[in-house]
Order: structure tokens, then C-alpha cells, then sequence
């Protein structure tokens, strides 16, 4: 499994755990660099949402004064767009640039509906992990600009503040402290949650799908063999019928809820549940998720960025805007501060202004171990049968058995 480090200088970033601020504007490429094209009578077509539509107009704005192109903002619910954007580019009725996460990136290939973007420069500002999430057989087909990944949250309060490295160090802790539950992890219940549970999983060296050189997914599965099989009888051990740390009773509410009251020690979750999890004054300290199986935990790392449209008619246009207008760090911290999420930029994640938030710290330190969550479409043949064999096993099923006849019927699934 290829991992993408995140460097050491951006191991923390601002408050994006918390409400944005209002969005800088940013400003004209520097006079060193290429002057700006004649983009005259240029209509750019840019997809948003609600959030980041603010961020984006204002690099817009500059655009519009530096090359005479026009750009229209036209904002779209984001659960709407990777929809819209496939049935709408064949038909010349979409937009020439889409915001978008970058798991669009699989189905937006195999429509055909994305152009290559080259980075450039902006290539070296960006965390390497953001790049090969957007890459697809080792081309670039977007801007990735955000991160965002899970990681061990523990409850100082309780445990104190040692962070433990591996599985048992901290149910050992948590046990010794005298917590009522030493972890709560999500199951989504009956459903299955292998996205929590992938840090674990790959820590018994299993990716789901092996990576080539170059970090883009291949087809084939790797969760097979000794590695997947230690990895199963691992979670049966710890399911239901063996120490009932990890139970389908567990979903997502029920999860938080359990940590923020003071009943857990642990907890395996993201940013966007940590004011959840400290409603009832729960002070927490956020890092990288322990190994069960001795090589590192690798989450997922889930990006955010800009799609290209194939059909686009003015794409070096659209390539510019990207590139030289979006890729500077007035419209970075811009974004963040419309949207706060983990920050690709690098000099962003630098920023002193806000480097010293330990939350932050926390999550991109685990991301730093991670992979981008597969963009390729056999990835949705995987979800159903990936969840369901994870609840089996923790419900006490026969864990080899259970995990093999996953791992055979993915492979079928997917040819």
C-alpha cells in the first residue's frame, strides 16, 4: 500500500472544527509572474455551493479584472453534483469548472465527462495525498484544494493525556482509568462501517485495492490472504462473542453521544463530529489512530477540489483561472475560511496565523498516515458486501470464512 506523508511544517492549521470567518479577496498574480491572458468575451460557468460560493467569487472577481473574462457563479446543492455534472457536460449544458469531491472522480472518467488539469507549479504547494486523489491511471484530472480524515479522539478527562500507539496500549489505559467503555466506535449498527474501520484494517497491511507507483487505484483487491484473514480474526476477537469493544449496538448518534457523556475513553471519529462529542464539556486531545496489526493505521483521506468539463470550450481559460487564481494563498485562506476543512495548500497549513490549533494538529497528523478513499468505480461494487461481512464477523460469524467469500464475491462483483 503506497501512503502519502504530510509534511511535518503542516501538522497543524486553523480553527476548521469551528464557524468560518469572513472570506479575504484575493489578489492578482504577482508582477513576476506571466501577465495575465486576454480572456475577453470569455464566459466561465463555475458550479458551487452554498459555502465556498463567496471564496470563489472573490478569486473570481480578480479574474474578471485581470483578463476581461466573465464569470458566472451558479450554485447547486453539493449531493446534486456529481449527478448533474454527468448529464449534463454531453449535452453542452453544464458548467466549464465544478466543485467536487474527489471520489466523483471514477464515474466522472468512465463518463467522460473530465478534462486532464495540468498543476503546474501549484503541484509542489499541494499535499501529495490531494494529488493522487485526483489522479486516475497517473493523470491529473482536477485542483484539489482540502482534506478530510478520521482519527483517535480520546477523552482527557479520563484517560488522561498519553497517547496510546497501538489497540491494546489504549484499551489497557482507558481500563486502568476506570472508563465505563474503553472505546465507542461506529458500525452504523446493523449496516457496517468499514470507512471507521479502515485504519485498523490496513494497520494488518489490507487495503481494499493495491495501489501502482504512481498512487492511482488498480483493480486489484487486497484485502485477501494472510493479511485480510489476520485482520478478520482480529475483529472477531473484539466483536460481540469475544471482548465486545467493537458492537453493531454502536451507530453514529449513539456514538457520540456515549463519548460526550462521559461513558468512553475513545472514540474513532472526523472533525465534523468533535462539537458533538464536546457538547457536555468533554476536553479531548486528537491523534493518529493506534495499529492492531503493527504497521501503521492508514484512514482514508477524502478530498475536496475542482473538476475540468471535457466539453468545456474554453479550457485553457478555465485551466488559467484554476491554476494561477484559485492556486495562490489569498483564494486558499479564503476557502478555508468560507468552508473549513484540513488544508491542502501547504504555505495554508503553515500560516502561524492559524498553526497553533491542536485539534487540527491532530487530524492532519492522522491524515498523514493515510491513502485517498479509492475514486474508482469499481469501488461501488465493494461498500454493500465490505459492510455487511465486518457486521457478521463482529456478531460472532465464522471470521476467515466470512471474510474470504467477501473478498470472492468483490472479485466477482467487479470482473
Amino acid at each position: 500500500m503506497r501512503k502519502m506523508g504530510i509534511g511535518v511544517a503542516a501538522l497543524a492549521a486553523g480553527s476548521l472544527l469551528l464557524a468560518g470567518c469572513a472570506s479575504s479577496t484575493p489578489t492578482a498574480p504577482a508582477e513576476s509572474e506571466a501577465a495575465p491572458i486576454d480572456a475577453s468575451g470569455v464566459t466561465l460557468t463555475v458550479w458551487t455551493d452554498e459555502n465556498r460560493e463567496p471564496a470563489i467569487e472573490a478569486a473570481a472577481a480578480a479574474f474578471e479584472e485581470e483578463t476581461g473574462a466573465t464569470v458566472e457563479l451558479v450554485q447547486k446543492n453539493f449531493e446534486d453534483i456529481r449527478t448533474d455534472f454527468i448529464n449534463q457536460v454531453p449535452t453542452g449544458e453544464g458548467p466549464d469548472i465544478t466543485i467536487g469531491a474527489h471520489d466523483f472522480l471514477g464515474a466522472f472518467v468512465s463518463a467522460g465527462v473530465v478534462d486532464t488539469v495540468d498543476l503546474g507549479e501549484a503541484a509542489d504547494k499541494l499535499e501529495q495525498v490531494a494529488v493522487d486523489a485526483f489522479s486516475y491511471d497517473g493523470q491529473v484530472y482536477g485542483f484539489p484544494y482540502a482534506l478530510e480524515s478520521i482519527a483517535l479522539i480520546q477523552n482527557t478527562d479520563l484517560v488522561g493525556e498519553d497517547v496510546p500507539t497501538t489497540w491494546d496500549e489504549m484499551i489497557a489505559q482507558a481500563e486502568e482509568a476506570g472508563a465505563e467503555r474503553p472505546l465507542v466506535i461506529n458500525t452504523a449498527g446493523q449496516t457496517g462501517d468499514a470507512y471507521t474501520m479502515y485504519g485498523f484494517q490496513t494497520s494488518f497491511g489490507a487495503p481494499v485495492f493495491v495501489q501502482d507507483d504512481s498512487g492511482s487505484y488498480t483493480t486489484e483487491v487486497g484485502m485477501s490472504g494472510d493479511a485480510g484473514n489476520a485482520f478478520a480474526t482480529w475483529l472477531g476477537e473484539k466483536g460481540e462473542k469475544g471482548t465486545g469493544n467493537i458492537s453493531t449496538t454502536i451507530d453514529y448518534d449513539t456514538n457520540n453521544e456515549l463519548f460526550a457523556a462521559g461513558k468512553a475513553g475513545f472514540t474513532i471519529q472526523g472533525p465534523w463530529a468533535v462539537e458533538a462529542l464536546t457538547a457536555q464539556g468533554a476536553n479531548i486531545k486528537v491523534s493518529p489512530i493506534p495499529s492492531a496489526g503493527g504497521e501503521a493505521a492508514a484512514p482514508f483521506v477524502g478530498v475536496q477540489g475542482f473538476y475540468l468539463s471535457s466539453q468545456s470550450e474554453n479550457a485553457l481559460v478555465a485551466q488559467e483561472f484554476l491554476v494561477n487564481y484559485l492556486a495562490t494563498d489569498e483564494a486558499q485562506k479564503a476557502l478555508y475560511e468560507a468552508d473549513p476543512r484540513l488544508p491542502a495548500w501547504k504555505t495554508l497549513a503553515e500560516d502561524p496565523a492559524i498553526a497553533e490549533d491542536p485539534i487540527v494538529a491532530g487530524f492532519l497528523a492522522s491524515a498523514s498516515n493515510g491513502v485517498p478513499q479509492p475514486s474508482i468505480p469499481e469501488m461501488g461494487s465493494v461498500w454493500d458486501l465490505w459492510n455487511a461481512a465486518q457486521v457478521q464477523i463482529i456478531k460472532g460469524a465464522d471470521p476467515e470464512a466470512t471474510w474470504s467469500k467477501m473478498v470472492s464475491d468483490v472479485e466477482a462483483a467487479i470482473g
